[in-house]
């Protein structure tokens, strides 16, 4: 926060006359304006809301309560020898009226020759194009690390419990991504049960951060179970994931190496692009936060940047997390004219983001096709890697019946070699289905599933590999131009046997 500080100090100083504090957090935002003005001394805060009317000042208590143009003339009367900086709230729901919005493009002139200063704080707002040219906005990041444990020290101090300092850690990094008001609110749960904060807060925290996510309207916190032996094949995959789990270690900095950015999954459907998201979250212990691309796109003019930028500072506070983004090309794919060129705003900002990105938050972007991508997005340095799911080879066709298998009827052990023959062109997700369609087929006679439901189950679906034959060998050839790196291992003579059942 020392940044934020001293940027925000400078503009007190430089005589910046309207700043809008972009934050929901207004108590935060107040305690950092009265830190301001004992720094900025001889400064004084005032304060104005519409019931309350002004506080912090003698002799003006209660002022131009109700008149939110009342509060801007007294401050235009406020003696230069009296700098005051003046936090508004809620103002920005008084600024469509046309002598407000005269009144700060009035003072925004005057103030620039006057010690005092205007501060709006609020969410989400769309500013007049009036106030384009005199409001100057500031960014307030939720709470990093030292100020989490500053405010957890402080809490447990004044509870008479100090943490001890291992488990002060843990919640410092547990509470990454929540708002101050919302670590008061799981600390003041946890002294009211047990008198005490301790390692049990944990799980208070993650479900803070599910209600946290889940207000966003964009993120959705995904609990995830998956692991990689869920996954049947992508071997390439699992060992590049591996390594790239390892940098995010203390020792990779020190050897140099920098944050992994993420990976884009480009494959038909049904090829484990999702379940390989959710696994890599639960594998490397890492919250999942799903971006919905379509709620980006918000109706208002300048609505769905703003939405981006909420969501990327949601998802670093959040970090280490993994951020998958579903079926981007959907989401990024379309024909900007149509939008008005939002779509291509949103797309840039969220580029830039993730070329520039020094949080350790691990992208995981899904396609379907590539034919809608925008070039900006595959180009090097956005991902670390792009993969190719192709459909499964024989090896990993066995390897997906015996897993979807197994995890039904554990107890059953049948022959497959027949089974991979009829299945050439079926993903993972139709082999599943097959599975389950067998399934149905010895459930109805009431019997144990045998080799020939299978066969049948398999007859009787018609793969994707067939219907939309073309889509598919339109992405390979695309990836043999060497845009992409196969999931799955390569067999080096290009054939490929069964092994030993």
């Amino acid at each position: 926060m020392q940044k934020w500080e001293e940027h925000l100090d400078l503009l007190i100083r430089a005589r910046t006359p309207l700043i809008w504090i972009r934050s929901g957090e207004e108590q935060r935002v107040e305690e950092l304006l009265k830190e301001a003005s004992s720094r900025l001394q001889p400064r004084r805060l005032a304060i104005w809301d519409y019931i309350e009317g002004l506080r912090g000042i003698a002799n003006s208590e209660g002022l131009a309560a109700r008149q939110p143009i009342a509060v801007l003339q007294w401050l235009q009367k406020v003696d230069s020898n009296s700098p005051t900086i003046l936090l508004v709230k809620d103002f920005h729901r008084f600024c469509e009226d046309a002598g407000i919005a005269r009144m700060l493009r009035n003072l925004s002139i005057q103030l620039r020759q006057q010690p005092h200063t205007i501060v709006m704080s609020s969410g989400p707002w769309i500013p007049p194009n009036d106030l384009d040219d005199s409001l100057t906005i500031l960014d307030l990041p939720l709470p990093q690390q030292p100020e989490l444990r500053s405010l957890l020290s402080n809490i447990s101090q004044a509870n008479g419990t100090p943490l001890e300092l291992d488990v002060l850690e843990e919640l410092t990094h547990a509470c990454s991504g929540l708002s101050e008001a919302r670590v008061r609110q799981v600390a003041a749960r946890a002294l009211a049960q047990r008198g005490r904060m301790s390692r049990e807060d944990l799980a208070e925290v993650l479900e803070e951060k599910r209600q946290s996510v889940a207000r966003s309207e964009v993120l959705e916190y995904c609990e995830t179970k998956a692991t990689q032996a869920d996954i049947g094949g992508l071997d390439a995959l699992k060992h590049w994931l591996n390594q790239r789990h390892q940098a995010f270690s203390d020792e990779a900095r020190n050897f140099g190496l920098p944050l992994p950015r993420g990976v884009l999954l480009v494959g038909p459907q049904g090829t484990g692009k999702s379940l390989t998201a959710k696994a890599i979250a639960h594998s490397w212990s890492m919250p999942l936060l799903r971006l919905d691309v379509g709620r980006l796109f918000a109706g208002l003019v300048g609505a769905s940047e703003a939405r981006t930028r909420e969501t990327i500072q949601r998802a670093e506070a959040m970090a280490p997390c993994v951020l998958w983004i579903d079926e981007i090309d959907k989401g990024f794919g379309g024909d900007a004219r149509s939008d008005g060129g939002t779509s291509q705003r949103v797309l840039a900002n969220v580029l830039t983001w993730m070329a520039e990105k020094t949080s350790s938050v691990f992208v995981v972007a899904t396609a379907n096709g590539v034919e809608r991508l925008p070039g900006e997005l595959l180009r090097k340095g956005r991902f670390d890697e792009i993969f190719l799911l192709d459909l499964p080879s024989p090896q990993e066709r066995l390897s997906i019946l015996k897993l979807h298998l197994q995890h039904r009827r554990p107890k059953l052990n049948l022959p497959f070699s027949a089974v991979i023959d009829r299945t050439e062109g079926f993903s993972g997700a139709e082999l599943e289905q097959a599975v389950i369609e067998a399934m149905h087929l010895a459930f109805a006679e009431r019997r144990e599933v045998e080799e020939s439901d299978l066969i049948l189950a398999a007859t009787q679906l018609v793969p994707l590999s067939r219907t939309a034959k073309e889509q598919l060998e339109s992405l390979k050839n695309w990836a043999a131009t060497g845009r992409a790196r196969p999931a799955s291992v390569l067999i080096s003579n290009g054939s490929s046997s069964l092994p030993d059942q």
